[in-house]
């Protein structure tokens, strides 16, 4: 049996909000903090491996970053690196205050945009006992340079006016200027190959309110954000699930990763960036992420 709690926690003076999935069969169990990756909510596929976690006696915190889900901040749907790093800390230290889980064994778990973010956590925080990335973002350069290189001059195009208006209108203290968090490819979004929104929007629950958007400011800073230059530094296992058909995150940044880390397990897929979240891989993944998890933390 799974238990689920509603949960909050403050992040540089914002409260993010999220649930614990505990197992009700364990006493203070091991516990795995979880969040999205670019522009997701928790609710978006996360419980699903969340359950499963807790089905082998591992706790589950999943949370929203601030500005996403229920969670407060303004202005809403903001994608900052920094931001969601200081969620990711607040996130660990509500965790290791609570009693009814185990803060000393504690492993990340990130997809996606997320999956670099644990890296960058993990780097800093030796406390860390291990580390699920999923599918993830390593190399902001080189992942603009992909998205460049497939969209061509009109992607250029959109997304310095995208940034260059959204980074004009937050100089002044205007609302920010929204961009497509993903599209067409024959349409500007900050995701526009050919599997991001049929992807996208297959993880969303039914039902749920969507806004496919984010301030442009991100397209200017997404460069500079890389989570492979901590890999190096990360001291606790990692586990690597890795996709093969990538359109999104260079496939060789995912390889270079995985070469950084000193204590490293990966499985390579032949799918797609989204195709982790659902059917027979999602049920492949969770059980080899499982085990690992339960190697690291029992």
């Amino acid at each position: 049996m799974v238990k689920q709690i509603s949960l909050s926690f403050s992040s540089a003076g914002t409260t993010c909000r999220g649930e614990l999935f505990l197992p009700t069969a364990v006493d203070e169990p091991p516990v795995v903090v979880m969040a999205h990756g670019f522009g997701g909510e928790r609710t978006w596929r996360l419980p699903a491996f969340a359950r499963r976690f807790a089905d082998h006696g591992l706790a589950a915190l999943v949370f929203d970053y601030r500005t996403f889900g229920d969670s407060d901040g303004t202005p809403r749907n903001q994608i900052r690196p920094r931001w969601q790093l200081e969620d990711w800390r607040a996130a660990l230290a509500h965790a290791r205050s609570r009693d009814d889980i185990d803060g000393d064994r504690l492993a990340l778990w990130g997809t996606s945009f997320s999956g670099g973010h644990v890296i960058t956590t993990a780097a800093r925080d030796p406390d860390v006992s291990a580390v699920v990335s999923q599918v993830p973002f390593t190399d902001g350069l080189a992942t603009a340079a992909t998205l460049i290189r497939r969209g061509g001059v009109s992607y250029v195009r959109g997304a310095v006016a995208g940034s260059l208006t959204d980074l004009t209108r937050a100089a002044t203290g205007r609302d920010p200027h929204y961009v497509p968090l993903v599209g067409d490819p024959d349409e500007f979004a900050v995701l526009n190959t050919p599997d991001a929104k049929p992807g996208f929007e297959s993880i969303v629950p039914d039902g749920a309110t969507v806004r496919n958007a984010c301030p442009g400011r991100i397209l200017a800073t997404i460069p500079l954000y890389r989570p492979i230059t901590a890999a190096s530094e990360v001291s606790c296992p990692v586990f690597v699930t890795a996709a093969t058909r990538e359109t999104i995150i260079p496939p060789w940044t995912v390889e270079r990763l995985v070469s950084k880390l000193d204590d490293v397990e990966r499985i390579r897929l032949p799918v797609g960036h989204f195709d982790v979240y659902q059917g027979a891989v999602f049920e492949h993944v969770v059980d080899r992420q499982s085990a690992f998890l339960e190697r690291q933390l029992q």
